[in-house]
Formats: C-alpha cells, sequence, structure tokens
C-alpha cells in the first residue's frame, strides 16, 4: 500500500508542472502552400 501511495504522489508532482511555468507555443510561420525548386527538361550526351 505505500509504495501505491508514493507511485501516486510521484506520479502528481510530475503532472502539476514541477519543471517550470508554462510556456506558449513558438510561433510558426502563417499557413499556406510554398514551391520551390529546379526543374530541367532535355537531351544531355
Amino acid at each position: 500500500m505505500k509504495t501505491l501511495i508514493a507511485l501516486a504522489a510521484l506520479l502528481v508532482l510530475a503532472a502539476c508542472g514541477a519543471d517550470g511555468p508554462p510556456k506558449p507555443p513558438a510561433a510558426e510561420p502563417a499557413p499556406g502552400l510554398s514551391i520551390s525548386g529546379q526543374v530541367t527538361v532535355g537531351i544531355s550526351g
């Protein structure tokens, strides 16, 4: 029973933000479509 209580206490401490205050997500670029690259067509010999 003591093991169960210790495990429950550990899980509660791990889930309560003991690692620090929450941080906002990093800024992400605006959604959209971006295509870049290079295309070549032909015969080389």
